[in-house]
Protein backbone atom coordinates (compact mmCIF):
# COMPACT_ATOMS: atom_id res chain seq x y z
CA UNK A 1 0.00 0.00 0.00
CA UNK A 2 2.69 2.42 -1.05
CA UNK A 3 2.07 6.14 -0.60
CA UNK A 4 5.18 7.17 -2.52
CA UNK A 5 4.69 10.60 -4.04
CA UNK A 6 1.53 11.26 -2.01
CA UNK A 7 1.21 14.19 0.38
CA UNK A 8 -0.80 13.58 3.55
CA UNK A 9 -2.03 16.02 6.19
CA UNK A 10 -2.55 14.27 9.54
CA UNK A 11 -4.14 16.15 12.42
CA UNK A 12 -3.71 14.99 16.00
CA UNK A 13 -0.35 13.68 14.79
CA UNK A 14 1.30 13.67 18.22
CA UNK A 15 -1.43 11.57 19.86
CA UNK A 16 -1.81 7.79 20.05
CA UNK A 17 -3.71 6.91 16.87
CA UNK A 18 -2.28 9.90 15.02
CA UNK A 19 1.30 8.99 15.91
CA UNK A 20 0.78 5.38 14.81
CA UNK A 21 -0.69 6.61 11.54
CA UNK A 22 2.28 8.91 10.99
CA UNK A 23 4.67 5.99 11.49
CA UNK A 24 2.82 3.79 9.00
CA UNK A 25 2.58 6.56 6.41
CA UNK A 26 6.30 7.26 6.82
CA UNK A 27 7.05 3.58 6.16
CA UNK A 28 5.00 3.89 2.97
CA UNK A 29 7.06 6.93 1.87
CA UNK A 30 4.34 9.57 2.10
CA UNK A 31 5.21 13.26 2.27
CA UNK A 32 3.96 14.22 5.72
CA UNK A 33 2.34 17.39 7.01
CA UNK A 34 1.77 16.97 10.73
CA UNK A 35 -0.70 19.04 12.74
CA UNK A 36 -1.26 19.09 16.50
CA UNK A 37 -1.80 21.56 19.33
CA UNK A 38 0.96 19.83 21.34
CA UNK A 39 4.02 21.67 20.10
CA UNK A 40 6.51 19.72 22.21
CA UNK A 41 5.09 16.36 21.15
CA UNK A 42 5.05 17.50 17.54
CA UNK A 43 8.68 18.62 17.70
CA UNK A 44 9.77 15.29 19.19
CA UNK A 45 7.88 13.34 16.55
CA UNK A 46 9.25 15.46 13.73
CA UNK A 47 12.80 15.11 15.02
CA UNK A 48 12.52 11.31 15.24
CA UNK A 49 11.32 11.11 11.65
CA UNK A 50 13.92 13.52 10.34
CA UNK A 51 16.61 11.29 11.85
CA UNK A 52 15.44 8.66 9.39
CA UNK A 53 16.12 11.08 6.53
CA UNK A 54 12.50 12.00 5.98
CA UNK A 55 11.34 15.50 5.18
CA UNK A 56 8.55 16.48 7.52
CA UNK A 57 6.54 19.69 7.82
CA UNK A 58 4.72 20.35 11.07
CA UNK A 59 2.28 22.95 12.37
CA UNK A 60 1.37 23.52 16.02
CA UNK A 61 -2.07 25.11 15.76
CA UNK A 62 -5.59 25.22 17.19
CA UNK A 63 -7.36 22.88 14.75
CA UNK A 64 -10.71 24.57 15.42
CA UNK A 65 -9.44 28.00 14.37
CA UNK A 66 -10.45 28.72 10.78
CA UNK A 67 -7.60 31.09 9.77
CA UNK A 68 -4.98 28.66 11.09
CA UNK A 69 -6.54 25.73 9.25
CA UNK A 70 -6.64 27.72 6.02
CA UNK A 71 -2.98 28.64 6.48
CA UNK A 72 -1.92 25.01 6.88
CA UNK A 73 -3.85 23.88 3.81
CA UNK A 74 -2.70 26.77 1.63
CA UNK A 75 0.92 26.44 2.74
CA UNK A 76 0.84 22.72 1.98
CA UNK A 77 -0.47 23.35 -1.53
CA UNK A 78 2.18 26.02 -2.13
CA UNK A 79 5.07 23.96 -0.76
CA UNK A 80 4.06 20.43 -1.79
CA UNK A 81 2.05 21.23 -4.91
CA UNK A 82 -0.80 18.97 -3.89
CA UNK A 83 -2.74 17.34 -1.08
CA UNK A 84 -3.60 13.69 -1.74
CA UNK A 85 -4.67 12.50 1.72
CA UNK A 86 -6.29 14.08 4.77
CA UNK A 87 -6.56 12.19 8.05
CA UNK A 88 -8.53 13.93 10.80
CA UNK A 89 -7.26 12.33 14.02
CA UNK A 90 -7.40 15.36 16.31
CA UNK A 91 -9.79 14.87 19.19
CA UNK A 92 -10.40 15.09 22.92
CA UNK A 93 -12.52 12.99 25.27
CA UNK A 94 -13.77 13.63 28.81
CA UNK A 95 -15.78 11.58 31.28
CA UNK A 96 -18.40 14.04 32.51
CA UNK A 97 -22.02 13.22 33.44
CA UNK A 98 -24.42 15.20 31.30
CA UNK A 99 -25.70 17.24 34.25
CA UNK A 100 -22.17 18.45 34.89
CA UNK A 101 -21.35 19.50 31.33
CA UNK A 102 -21.00 23.25 31.13
CA UNK A 103 -21.86 25.07 27.92
CA UNK A 104 -18.23 26.12 27.53
CA UNK A 105 -17.13 22.48 27.80
CA UNK A 106 -19.77 21.41 25.27
CA UNK A 107 -18.64 24.08 22.81
CA UNK A 108 -14.96 23.21 23.25
CA UNK A 109 -15.59 19.50 22.67
CA UNK A 110 -17.52 20.11 19.46
CA UNK A 111 -14.98 22.68 18.30
CA UNK A 112 -12.04 20.28 18.57
CA UNK A 113 -13.82 17.08 17.55
CA UNK A 114 -16.26 18.27 14.90
CA UNK A 115 -15.59 21.82 13.74
CA UNK A 116 -11.94 20.99 13.06
CA UNK A 117 -12.98 18.05 10.89
CA UNK A 118 -15.38 20.28 8.96
CA UNK A 119 -12.74 22.97 8.45
CA UNK A 120 -10.00 20.64 7.22
CA UNK A 121 -12.47 18.70 5.04
CA UNK A 122 -13.84 21.87 3.47
CA UNK A 123 -10.47 23.42 2.72
CA UNK A 124 -8.87 20.26 1.33
CA UNK A 125 -11.98 19.39 -0.68
CA UNK A 126 -11.65 22.72 -2.51
CA UNK A 127 -8.23 21.59 -3.69
CA UNK A 128 -9.02 17.92 -4.29
CA UNK A 129 -12.08 18.84 -6.34
CA UNK A 130 -9.89 20.64 -8.87
CA UNK A 131 -7.55 17.63 -9.16
CA UNK A 132 -10.37 15.06 -9.15
CA UNK A 133 -8.43 12.96 -6.68
CA UNK A 134 -8.23 12.66 -2.93
CA UNK A 135 -8.60 10.47 0.13
CA UNK A 136 -10.24 11.85 3.27
CA UNK A 137 -10.37 9.72 6.41
CA UNK A 138 -12.10 10.98 9.54
CA UNK A 139 -11.86 9.38 12.96
CA UNK A 140 -15.22 8.73 14.54
CA UNK A 141 -15.91 6.47 17.51
CA UNK A 142 -18.10 3.59 18.58
CA UNK A 143 -19.57 6.13 21.02
CA UNK A 144 -20.78 8.12 18.02
CA UNK A 145 -22.96 5.16 17.07
CA UNK A 146 -24.28 3.88 20.40
CA UNK A 147 -23.67 6.73 22.84
CA UNK A 148 -21.01 6.88 25.52
CA UNK A 149 -20.83 5.27 28.93
CA UNK A 150 -17.31 6.32 29.88
CA UNK A 151 -17.22 9.11 27.32
CA UNK A 152 -19.37 12.18 27.92
CA UNK A 153 -22.51 12.94 25.94
CA UNK A 154 -20.72 15.85 24.27
CA UNK A 155 -18.01 13.48 23.01
CA UNK A 156 -20.56 11.03 21.64
CA UNK A 157 -22.50 13.84 19.96
CA UNK A 158 -19.35 15.21 18.35
CA UNK A 159 -18.41 11.80 16.94
CA UNK A 160 -21.94 11.20 15.66
CA UNK A 161 -21.52 14.49 13.85
CA UNK A 162 -18.26 13.28 12.32
CA UNK A 163 -20.01 10.18 11.00
CA UNK A 164 -22.80 12.14 9.31
CA UNK A 165 -20.38 14.77 8.02
CA UNK A 166 -18.35 11.97 6.43
CA UNK A 167 -21.38 10.54 4.63
CA UNK A 168 -22.54 13.96 3.45
CA UNK A 169 -19.15 14.88 2.06
CA UNK A 170 -18.78 11.43 0.47
CA UNK A 171 -21.92 12.07 -1.57
CA UNK A 172 -20.75 15.49 -2.69
CA UNK A 173 -17.19 14.36 -3.42
CA UNK A 174 -17.99 11.16 -5.34
CA UNK A 175 -18.47 12.85 -8.74
CA UNK A 176 -14.88 14.07 -8.45
CA UNK A 177 -13.49 10.60 -7.64
CA UNK A 178 -12.66 11.65 -4.07
CA UNK A 179 -13.03 8.96 -1.40
CA UNK A 180 -14.38 10.08 1.97
CA UNK A 181 -14.55 7.49 4.74
CA UNK A 182 -14.40 7.23 8.52
CA UNK A 183 -12.83 4.81 10.96
CA UNK A 184 -14.70 4.24 14.21
CA UNK A 185 -12.45 2.77 16.91
CA UNK A 186 -13.68 1.29 20.12
CA UNK A 187 -11.61 1.84 23.28
CA UNK A 188 -7.97 2.08 22.24
CA UNK A 189 -4.86 1.94 24.43
CA UNK A 190 -3.81 5.59 24.43
CA UNK A 191 -3.14 8.37 26.92
CA UNK A 192 -6.80 9.29 26.57
CA UNK A 193 -8.04 5.94 27.88
CA UNK A 194 -5.21 5.68 30.41
CA UNK A 195 -6.76 8.71 32.09
CA UNK A 196 -9.97 6.73 32.69
CA UNK A 197 -8.27 4.64 35.37
CA UNK A 198 -7.65 0.92 35.72
CA UNK A 199 -11.10 -0.03 37.00
CA UNK A 200 -12.97 1.64 34.15
CA UNK A 201 -10.63 0.19 31.57
CA UNK A 202 -10.93 -3.32 33.02
CA UNK A 203 -14.73 -3.08 32.99
CA UNK A 204 -14.77 -1.89 29.39
CA UNK A 205 -12.32 -4.51 28.18
CA UNK A 206 -14.54 -7.22 29.66
CA UNK A 207 -17.41 -6.08 27.40
CA UNK A 208 -15.36 -6.39 24.22
CA UNK A 209 -15.61 -9.80 22.51
CA UNK A 210 -11.81 -9.78 22.03
CA UNK A 211 -11.48 -8.94 25.77
CA UNK A 212 -8.85 -6.27 25.15
CA UNK A 213 -8.46 -2.73 23.85
CA UNK A 214 -7.23 -1.98 20.37
CA UNK A 215 -3.67 -0.79 19.98
CA UNK A 216 -3.15 2.44 18.02
CA UNK A 217 -1.51 0.44 15.24
CA UNK A 218 -4.71 -1.60 14.79
CA UNK A 219 -6.58 1.59 13.94
CA UNK A 220 -3.73 3.02 11.88
CA UNK A 221 -3.70 -0.06 9.65
CA UNK A 222 -7.34 0.58 8.73
CA UNK A 223 -6.56 4.22 8.05
CA UNK A 224 -3.68 3.24 5.77
CA UNK A 225 -5.95 0.95 3.76
CA UNK A 226 -8.49 3.73 3.22
CA UNK A 227 -5.70 6.15 2.30
CA UNK A 228 -4.26 3.78 -0.30
CA UNK A 229 -5.46 3.20 -3.83
CA UNK A 230 -6.54 -0.29 -2.81
CA UNK A 231 -9.72 1.30 -1.47
CA UNK A 232 -10.51 3.28 -4.62
CA UNK A 233 -14.13 2.01 -4.87
CA UNK A 234 -14.97 2.56 -1.20
CA UNK A 235 -16.61 5.79 -0.10
CA UNK A 236 -19.06 6.78 2.62
CA UNK A 237 -17.93 3.77 4.64
CA UNK A 238 -17.88 3.90 8.44
CA UNK A 239 -15.32 1.22 9.26
CA UNK A 240 -15.54 -0.29 12.74
CA UNK A 241 -12.28 -1.21 14.45
CA UNK A 242 -13.54 -2.26 17.86
CA UNK A 243 -12.91 -5.96 18.48
CA UNK A 244 -16.60 -6.74 18.04
CA UNK A 245 -17.91 -4.19 20.55
CA UNK A 246 -20.28 -2.74 17.94
CA UNK A 247 -21.50 -4.86 15.04
CA UNK A 248 -23.70 -3.23 12.41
Amino acid sequence: MSLTGKTAIITGAAGGIGKATVALFAEQNANLVLVDYNQQGLEQLTKSLEQKNRKIVSYAIDVSHEPQVKRVVQSTIEEQGQIDILVNCAGICKMIPILDIKVTEWDHMLAVNLRSVFLFCRETFRHMKERKYGKIINIGSAAGKIGGLAAGAHYSASKAGVICLTKSLALQAAPYKINVNAVCPGPTQTEMTDAWGDKTNEDFAAKIPFKEYAQPLDVAEAILFLASDRSKYITGEILDVNGGLVMD
